[in-house]
């Protein structure tokens, strides 16, 4: 605990990673990163575009309708509980692989909170959700930029912004009732007991 770890090491792409600016940003990053990406897409497709997307979907919107079609509801749920908790510790190893290669105690710093608010800003989208999710990295690491050029600014506050973002972000998107149930599933924290 405390003591510096194993680092994944960033990946370099010859000709790509050489590209000033642009290189060490897109094509300098380490395996996780990709793999996040090709994952959200992966995730996307498997949602919208195969029977399996199409059983989870109908589970997440009409429990009842989808046991009457003979689709288990319990197992389904169960295996997305499951798929969910193996992302959050993909996130996790993250954490304390490649952003920090360490593990301290409270390192998530409550973003945790703000993976649930992305759902809900990407209206359970995976692109939209993989979309926020840059945006708000891109605020903290502007918080650690802004810093580190001497600049003005209360690190405190700084440090605060991807949370304030967040909670603006939250409050433009609540204000929109249309929005915020467009994609939400019908069936979203409902008990199943099947009748039969």
């Amino acid at each position: 605990m405390g003591q510096p770890g194993a680092k994944l090491a960033r990946l370099h792409i010859p000709g790509l990673s050489d590209i000033p600016f642009v290189g060490p940003i897109v094509f300098g990053q380490d395996i996780l990163v990709y793999v996040a990406l090709g994952l959200a897409a992966a995730i996307s497709y498997v949602l919208f575009r195969t029977k399996a997307g199409l059983v989870i979907r109908a589970v997440g919107d009409s429990h009842q309708s989808a046991h009457a079609l003979g689709y288990g509801v319990i197992p389904v749920r169960y295996a997305c509980v499951a798929f969910g908790g193996g992302c959050a510790g993909l996130a996790g190893g993250y954490l304390s692989l490649a952003y920090t290669p360490q593990w301290i105690e409270n390192m998530t710093a409550g973003r945790g909170w703000i993976a649930l608010a992305l759902v809900v800003f990407g209206s359970w989208l995976p692109r939209r959700v993989a979309i926020g999710a840059y945006l708000f990295g891109t605020v903290t690491i502007l918080g650690f930029a802004v810093q580190t050029k001497g600049i003005g600014i209360p690190p405190q506050f700084l440090t605060s912004l991807p949370y304030i973002v967040t909670i603006m972000a939250l409050v433009v998107i609540s204000g929109n009732r249309a929005l915020t149930k467009a994609n939400t599933p019908a069936s979203l924290g409902q008990p199943f007991v099947p009748d039969r």
